[in-house]
């Protein structure tokens, strides 16, 4: 379903489209001025400052409970220009006077810490005190209107909108932008980098490269990162010519292609199969005088080996150890699943006895595809040979290595001990996917073992998965054969189970009970 927030996003495009000279308008930013400290408020104002620069917090602990939100600000004001003693004075005043806090006074912080470039605790009182609470419109209307108060600078919006972008707050993210836009401030490409990566994580290269187009339109120049990341975008979406355009104009644009770009480039060829020309990528990388690292050698392995050519992975392995790129456990699992995957168990098997050996520590993805190929080999006894390997390498099983052990009992028409493994696995807390249930209830069929085939079905639909129609055909049938038709009623009349079945499974047992009446 099409996500609301990145509709907005995609919005931004909109009126450029009807009228591409169209350039936002750019509002005078607010003033809202405070009246000066008098009398008392002076006075405690000028004492606490005065504590304040002479370090001494002892004194400053016994005025707290005298300070409100009016003096607290005017302190901080005072202070505006030592970030740190800023700081320092905004959490000591959390900790001893947590109701003088108001939006006014954590927008003047933010301010002081973003003009001194500060980023890294502005955006941890986004994160922490500010966003959880307060909303975008309320927050940008107090930094607009302290924005000259403070003497401030742009920083502190740019801080706004890509905390928002980290946190995947696209609505808010978009919001943020299209205000600053109005009132003449514009992101930073770091933080329009950010958005762009959170959009690529989110699965919406489409909206990254909506927004790429905008943020062009508003003049903000891209650097060598938010290029990676379009060449990256336009590959996942099967546009293989537009990265390699991309690509291709960075020198242009001003920018030598890195090491990273030419990974994503090899990663674009290796998902379209076309590995000579990600082989022939990796050679001008290196004629260019750049070396090709771990990435690149496992995105080359992983292309070769998903086209089942083996010995070209190996060969490019050989020569990662030979130009000293160590080979981690990303490279040995995806060499030993390629194996597993081809039906050589034992070869996967000895590249993880050479794993070991390198020192490299094996993971549960290692053990999933061992246990996952030889299952698939029939070979149980060596597969639950590497599960009990799993406590002395403190490993816990999961979801795949249930699923691995429960094939590989049924491909041995084992459904007694398949169904131990699935309650083990219920029990352990890990749940079955498609391909699971429908072997085990296969297995039950087959088997004659109905009430079994049953259990598992019903836990199937519990876990909103559909079943196969094919195979619910097959188990009505072989319920009617058997004379198990009272045992499918009684399933049927289960609360919740009608629900999920669906009407072609309920309607030839209604055949079925006609006819048996």
């Amino acid at each position: 379903m099409y996500n609301p927030c990145l509709r907005q996003l995609c919005s931004l495009v909109d009126p450029i489209k009807r009228n591409p000279n169209l350039s936002p308008c750019k509002f005078p930013v607010p003033h809202r001025s405070i009246p000066d400290p008098c009398g008392q408020d002076h006075d405690l104002v000028s004492v606490a400052h005065s504590y304040l620069i002479h370090d001494d917090w002892s004194k400053l602990n016994a005025l707290a409970r005298s300070l409100n939100p009016f003096r607290i600000k005017h302190i901080l004001l005072k202070i505006r220009r030592d970030p740190v003693l800023s700081l320092k004075f905004y959490e000591w005043s959390l900790n001893h006077t947590p109701d003088s806090q108001t939006l006014e006074t954590h927008s003047v912080i933010l301010h002081i810490l973003c003009k001194f470039r500060r980023f890294r605790a502005a955006e941890s009182i986004l994160r922490e005190t500010l966003l959880p609470k307060v909303s975008i419109s309320e927050l940008f209307d107090s930094l607009l209107y302290t924005y000259r108060l403070c003497e401030s600078s742009p920083n502190v919006f740019d801080s706004l909108f890509k905390t928002y972008a980290h946190l995947k707050k696209f609505r808010n993210a978009t919001e943020t932008f299209c205000r600053m836009r109005g009132y003449g401030f514009l992101p930073t490409i770091r933080s329009c980098n950010a958005l762009m990566s959170s959009l690529l994580d989110h699965g919406r290269p489409d909206i990254a490269l909506s927004f790429y187009r905008e943020l062009r339109r508003c003049r903000i120049s891209p650097n060598g990162y938010t290029l990676n990341m379009i060449m990256l975008a336009f590959s996942s979406l099967g546009r293989l010519e537009k990265a390699l355009e991309v690509f291709e104009k960075m020198e242009a644009m001003g920018f030598s292609p890195t090491v990273s770009s030419f990974n994503t480039m090899i990663a674009a060829y290796c998902k379209c199969r076309l590995m000579n020309f990600a082989v022939k990528l990796k050679n001008e990388m290196e004629v260019k005088g750049l070396d090709p690292n771990v990435i690149t050698y496992n995105t080359l392995i992983y292309g070769f080996c998903i086209e089942g050519k083996l010995n070209e992975a190996n060969k490019i392995l050989s020569e990662m150890k030979a130009k000293d790129a160590c080979p981690n456990v990303v490279t040995y699992n995806i060499l030993i699943n390629g194996y597993c995957q081809m039906g050589n168990g034992e070869m996967g098997f000895r590249i993880y006895e050479e794993m070991v050996k390198n020192g490299v520590k094996a993971d549960i993805v290692t053990f999933n595809a061992l246990i996952s190929g030889f299952c698939n080999e029939g070979k149980t006894k060596k597969a639950s040979y590497l599960v009990k390997e799993l406590d002395s390498k403190n490993l816990v099983p999961n979801a795949s290595t249930f699923s691995s052990l429960i094939i590989g009992q049924c491909k041995k028409q084992n459904s007694e001990r398949a169904f131990e493994i699935y309650k083990a696995m219920k029990k352990n807390g890990c749940y079955p996917n498609y391909e699971t249930f429908n072997i085990l209830i296969v297995a039950f069929v087959e088997n004659k073992d109905y009430e079994g085939a049953l259990e598992v079905l019903k836990d199937m639909l519990e876990a909103w998965i559909a079943p196969d129609k094919m195979l619910l055909t097959e188990l009505s049938e072989g319920l009617h054969r058997s004379g198990k038709s009272r045992m499918a009623r009684r399933f049927l009349s289960q609360a919740g189970v009608l629900r999920f079945l669906p009407k072609t499974f309920l309607d030839l047992h209604s055949c079925y009970d006609e006819l048996d009446s």
